[in-house]
């Protein structure tokens, strides 16, 4: 039996259509999952769904009393849900008739009159509805998405806007209505929280429609999809990866279909001419009539959508990165967090004057050509060694450092607001000194063609603005990717680009994500950062999922690394490892700043810093003769210690001087460019001297 039913449904906008002859329905305890691209009009058809705007054609059937719960993308637009004193009332919110069934019944058993026969029926009904253990439900809910117990007590205009909607999603768990209406409800959820919505909606009775972009979500809630697709609306049996092999099985046999019916309507264009020629005119009308009826029923082929197109070759910088060491990232008993006046706040959110610290890393080390997924919790950490790793942030104690010839990129997942006026062009125009004509090409691959291109910034969704700092991402040649949340607000197709380019790309990658089909098909190996603390787990997705559920954890992990790696780590100060170092206020030569503002970062190592490696260097290396005898392990070590750390040092800041001279701002500063120009010079011979020394060290190897 049918709950909700829509015929006929008509949207517009202006001019434009955005759905169009809409034919549907929803029965009780379908599970259903709603998808297409952005700006194909899901949410305008939940919102239409659950009456909160009209059809300009079409009708909208419901059940009576039919009860619907729409969580949509801003759930801090809800007036009632701002005025709770607090959240854990604001997510109990959605029980409120049970909370007017609890004072009915106090109401009669203070009057006494419990022997009436509607107060047995009310008792019944409130117990059967869950009443009795409405206040565990509301923490389990708060529990299960994310939100820790001394955080139920903060107003919901103090949190923020992703919270809110955690909050909200909670509140309508709570309520648990005949049909549940989800509007990308994943998008502020950690894996936990996930994990934890998908075991409750495959449990509750009531009927779902879910527009998600999420097809791990999708996989594990719904039986049934709704594509929106050219303003239509097909439906398919089966989660989204049943109705991804049936939409591929249509799409080819519709286009053999319109294959086979255009060449049959050439044949019966030649046959109508041939007779034409040849008088034989009753032939003719009968060919004429089959043409009409294929021209009447044409078939149209599958129209192909737009893809966003990610290259390994960047726009500038001769479009192809520098072969990096082997060891790219080397951390040792690394600290972050942040420093007053830089982010570090109190509990009540007034400014810290002590440094805040989030989370320590033991050891951990990236590999050229390593495909890494940094996850865990909401607020344990993982943007924060990010930041810290692409320069962002200052490490608060221990070290940081980088291979050889490493090249940085950074995708952030916070960005800066835009400035007025600044169109997608003029944003890629000021990043490099390119033509018009080039830009806009450039652009198209990211899928900002025509006027698109011409948008204001600040006006731009949260799918164009992810598509747009891609495409700065990728104006610079980098083998060191750094990407926090890179899929965030963007469709299937283009999650699926980036996978793809991932999967493809000779970058090494760190990649933060809650994305779980992009963890499991992009990713080799896991940092996971969990209750203060970030440990390496070698494997993928599921093996560290399955891990967790036999009883891994990040103390365990820590406890089980080399002992040589912990005693390494806790030199602090000692060898490098390989990798050029950063001190604790993130000024050393590894100091980094993002692949477009690389030229931006001012690492302390300068011409007199060359000038000593190169004095060093040579006094390790002395006169060629002599370096027969062989060293003893320990003076090995040593010396082998230190220059690779030298070179590893070097290697990155030859790296940003060679950046910084592609910058348009230096190179339009003659006196920048010149200093830059003999630094670079400085630090080249330097890079010479310590090879040399390095190779005459291997041959006195023991």
């Amino acid at each position: 039996m049918s709950i909700l039913r829509l015929t006929d449904v008509r949207r517009e906008a202006g001019t434009f259509v955005i759905l169009d002859s809409i034919n549907a329905s929803v029965a009780l305890g379908d599970r259903i999952g709603l998808v297409g691209p952005n700006g194909a009009g899901k949410t305008t058809l939940l919102r239409i769904a659950a009456s909160r705007d009209e059809p300009d054609e079409g009708e909208v059937h419901q059940k009576r009393d039919l009860t619907i719960g729409l969580l949509a993308q801003e759930s801090h637009f809800d007036e009632a849900f701002m005025a709770a004193p607090d959240l854990r009332a604001a997510v109990r919110q959605g029980a409120a008739h049970l909370d007017r069934m609890a004072e009915a019944l106090a109401t009669i058993e203070r009057e006494g009159r419990v022997e009436e026969p509607g107060y047995a029926g009310l008792l019944h009904e409130y117990e059967i509805l869950g009443g009795y253990t409405l206040d565990q439900r509301v923490d389990e809910a708060l529990s299960g998405l994310g939100f820790r117990p001394d955080e139920w007590d903060k107003p919901p205009a103090a949190l923020s806007g992703g919270e809110q909607t955690r909050a909200a999603l909670a509140r309508l768990v709570i309520a648990d209505p005949d049909l549940l209406l989800l509007d990308e409800p994943t998008n502020h959820l950690d894996i936990a929280a996930l994990e934890w919505i998908e075991e409750h909606l495959r449990r509750r009775r009531g009927s779902l429609l879910v527009a998600s972009h999420d097809r791990a979500f999708l996989d594990a809630t719904v039986t049934r999809i709704w594509e929106l697709r050219d303003r239509r609306l097909t439906v398919f049996r089966g989660d989204y990866s049943a109705y991804h092999r049936q939409r591929v099985e249509r799409d080819a046999r519709a286009a053999k279909d319109a294959e086979t019916q255009t060449q049959s309507i050439e044949r019966e264009r030649e046959l109508v001419q041939r007779y034409r020629s040849h008088r034989k005119f009753s032939k003719m009308h009968e060919h004429e009539a089959r043409l009409e009826r294929l021209q009447a029923d044409r078939i149209e082929s599958p129209k192909s959508s737009r893809k966003l197109r990610l290259r390994s070759g960047a726009l500038a910088g001769g479009g192809v990165a520098a072969r990096s060491g082997e060891i790219v990232i080397r951390i040792e008993d690394l600290v972050v967090g942040y420093l007053p006046g830089r982010g570090a706040v109190m509990e009540d959110g007034s400014p810290a004057t002590v440094a805040h610290r989030v989370a320590r890393a033991p050891f951990l080390a990236a590999q050229r050509g390593d495909r890494i997924g940094i996850v865990g919790p909401n607020g344990a950490g993982k943007t924060t060694l990010l930041r810290t790793i692409a320069g962002d942030l200052p490490p608060l104690d221990g070290r940081l450092g980088f291979g050889h010839a490493a090249q940085i990129g950074y995708l952030a997942q916070l960005r800066g607001a835009a400035i007025a006026g600044t169109t997608v062009l003029d944003a890629l125009l000021e990043a490099i000194p390119i033509t018009a004509g080039e830009a806009r090409g450039y652009l198209a691959r990211f899928l900002f063609r025509g006027d698109d291109a011409f948008k204001e910034v600040r006006q731009l969704s949260g799918g164009e603005r992810s598509r747009l700092e891609l495409a700065l991402l990728g104006i610079m040649p980098s083998n060191l990717l750094l990407l926090d949340e890179p899929t965030n607000h963007l469709d299937i197709p283009a999650r699926e680009a980036i996978e793809a380019f991932m999967t493809e790309s000779p970058a090494t990658l760190l990649v933060v994500s809650h994305d779980r089909r992009l963890l499991e098909t992009v990713c080799t190996s896991l940092w996971v950062v969990d209750g203060g603390l970030a440990a390496p787990f070698d494997g993928g997705y599921r093996e560290w999922r399955s891990a967790v559920a036999a009883g891994w954890t990040v103390s365990i992990a820590i406890e089980r690394l080399p002992a040589a790696r912990l005693a390494t780590a806790g030199a602090g100060s000692r060898a490098g490892g390989g990798a050029a170092p950063r001190d604790a206020t993130g000024r050393g030569a590894g100091a980094a700043a993002g692949g477009r503002s690389a030229a931006g970062s001012r690492a302390e190592a300068s011409s007199g810093a060359a000038a000593s490696a190169v004095a060093a260097a040579s006094a390790r290396s002395g006169p060629r003769s002599a370096r027969r005898e062989k060293l003893s392990k320990d003076a090995y070590r040593r010396q082998k210690t230190q220059l690779d750390a030298d070179l590893s040092r070097l290697g990155l800041r030859r790296s940003h001087l060679e950046l910084a001279m592609g910058d348009p701002a230096v190179s339009a500063n003659f006196v920048e460019m010149r200093r830059i120009t003999s630094e670079l010079a400085d630090v080249e011979q330097a890079l010479a001297v310590a090879e040399d020394a390095w190779l005459e060290l291997e041959e006195r190897a023991p």
